[in-house]
Formats: structure tokens, sequence, C-alpha cells
């Protein structure tokens, strides 16, 4: 997620252009409403005035995890914005980089060595500068959450993807696993009303399925974030977002968190590896169907396959998409830094 003071006004003719778009799936009254340029502009207004600016920065959570346990560290970077850096939380085993490296080292049996460079408020054009960052500390496997700031900063998503795969490029020629949490559906934050709110779930889904297509390509995994993983954010919006209303609460966090180790798990080669299914949501897809497909369903996990020995199709690259089972939560002493919350046990 993003800085909360950079929700931006829409300018009249994008707002007709979109509104046209979103008639095809809300109907042609909603859009008619959504091309009202000043109820755009004041809603934007309004939503600078409820979420609060971002104050104190996020507990550091860099560190060794399961310091006592057998064999090297394997080294986790974690790249992004405010989302990634844990902003919303107080204390650092509340944080998604504390909750990966301590779901990592417990199911691994070894101890991670944890670098955050994640920066709140940063946009795609930021990661370059933590790439570099990241680089000179040799990461196994980099967990990047970006694309909210793009959204309310409406950058191109042109533009923002490839600041998005030049990073993934440059970590994956170093022999480093990407796995990216894509744009979060901004439609899901309460004090964003509608008809802006509805404008924030299409402009995020279609950054969302932007992402998952470059990242794939570039040789990274994909998992959407979607409305932050279920009803639950929606159903419980004072339990599972953080005092702004804006970025994820101590809960929420760990929510989306177990969504994303099991990829990283599999990304790092420990993951249990199932036969594709053709369920709903599961099998092999071309990429693009595969991309706006994980855009609808949060929790999906997109990463490039073969199909009948061919890496791509008539509709391009392969794709396979999973429904990993999610990581039970739960409280647990920590033998790293800090005692923390762990991610262990599949559903």
């Amino acid at each position: 997620m993003g800085d909360a003071g950079s929700v931006a006004p829409v300018g009249w003719q994008r707002a007709r252009r979109i509104a046209r778009m979103a008639a095809i799936g809300t109907g042609a009254t909603v859009a008619a409403t959504v091309a009202t340029g000043g109820v755009l502009l004041g809603q934007a207004r309004q939503a600078r005035r409820t979420i609060p600016m971002a104050e104190a920065p996020p507990p550091r959570c860099d560190g060794v995890y399961g310091a006592k346990l057998p064999g090297p560290p394997v080294t986790m970077v974690i790249l992004g914005d405010s989302s990634a850096a844990g902003y919303g939380v107080h204390r650092r085993r509340e944080t998604p980089g504390a909750l990966l490296a301590t779901g990592l080292s417990r199911r691994l049996h070894r101890p991670v060595r944890l670098h955050r460079f994640a920066v709140v408020g940063a946009l795609s054009a930021g990661l370059k500068h933590q790439v570099e960052a990241a680089l000179e500390v040799e990461p196994d496997v980099a967990v990047v959450l970006i694309g909210g700031n793009d959204v309310t900063n409406r950058t191109p998503p042109s533009v923002a993807v490839r600041y998005l795969v030049d990073a993934v490029r440059t970590l994956r020629a170093v022999g480093c696993e990407v796995v990216v949490g894509t744009c979060p559906d901004l439609g899901a934050i309460q004090p964003i009303q509608p008809p802006l709110r509805w404008l924030a779930r299409r402009w995020s889904r279609q950054l969302a399925a932007a992402q998952t297509v470059a990242v794939v390509e570039a040789g990274g995994r994909t998992v959407s974030l979607g409305d932050l993983l279920g009803p639950r954010f929606a159903a419980e919006p004072a339990r599972m977002f953080a005092w702004d209303r804006f970025h994820p609460s101590a809960e929420g966090y760990a929510v989306a968190t177990a969504a994303l180790l099991p990829t990283v798990l599999s990304a790092l080669g420990a993951g249990q590896e199932r036969r594709p299914s053709l369920a709903l949501r599961e099998g092999v897809r071309s990429l693009p169907e595969a991309a706006h497909e994980a855009a609808r369903h949060a929790g999906t996990e997109v990463s490039g396959t073969r199909f009948r020995g061919r890496e791509r199709g008539p509709g391009g690259r392969w794709a396979q998409l999973r429904r990993r089972a999610f990581f039970g939560v739960g409280a647990v002493p920590q033998s790293g830094p800090a005692e923390s919350p762990t991610l262990e046990g599949l559903a």
C-alpha cells in the first residue's frame, strides 16, 4: 500500500474515458456518475482529509531469524512500499518481513537473514535504488510488494510495470528468486467512497494484471493480494485495518503473509508441489488469461510453466495458476532477534 497523502484527483477527460470502460462491469448508471468530474475531485479531497498522513516509520525487522537452527542462513530481502515495510503496526514481530522470515526458518529448519529495503511511500520507480542496495547482501529470495502508490498517483501502468520488470530481471540475473505480491485492491479502502472507490478498484486490478504478466515473463512469481485476501477485510475493517484505515493491521498483515509464504517456499524449492488441477482458479492458462483471473481472485499464485513440452502457446507464455493452502498463524516462541508470531503448518 502507499502513502496515504498521495490520493490524487482525477482529470475530467480521464474520468470520462475510464467511466466508459467501467460501464461494462458496473452499468451505465455508475458510469454516468463516475463521469461527473466534480464528484471525483471532491472525493479525492475528502480521502486526503480522512486518511492520515504517514507519521512514525514502521519498526525495523532486520536480523537473523531461527539463529539457533543448523545450516547457513537463507538471505531474504523485502522491497517495495509501506505494505512491505509494515507501516501500521508497532512491533517488529508483526511486520510482513518478520512473519515471512519466521515462517521460512521454521519450515526450512534453517536460519533466515532478513534485510528490509522497502520505503514508505515508494513508487515502482523507487525499486531501482532498493534493488541496488539489496544486491550488496547477495539475496537468495526477494519479496516485492508495490503498486498502491502508483495507483493513487496515477502512474501509467506501462511506466510502473517497466520499473518493476527492470527490478525483477536484475535480481534474477544474479540467481535471486523473486516473489511479487501484486497491487492490492484500493477499492477495499473504506475512506475512499464510491464512485472513486470503483475507479480505484478498476485501476488496481488493471495494474495487478499487468504486473503479473511482466513479472512471470521476467522469471518471477506473483501472488495476487487483491482485496487483501477475502471478505474479512470488508466485513471487519476495524480489525483488519490499522488506525489510519488505509494500511493493514497486525492481523491484516498476517493474513496477507500467510498467502505469500507458500509461494516463497516453492520459489526456494521447498514447497509441496501438486499436479496441475483443472479446478476453478487452478491449472494451466495463457499468461494474459492467468493474470486477469488472478487479479479477480486474491491469493492466486501465477508462475511460468511448460505445457505439452512447450513454453509458449497460441496465446503467449504458458502460466500455472495455483491456490496454495494458506499457513495458519499462531504465536510461538521465536529463536531469532525477537519473539514473533509465526506461520506454521499447512491448512
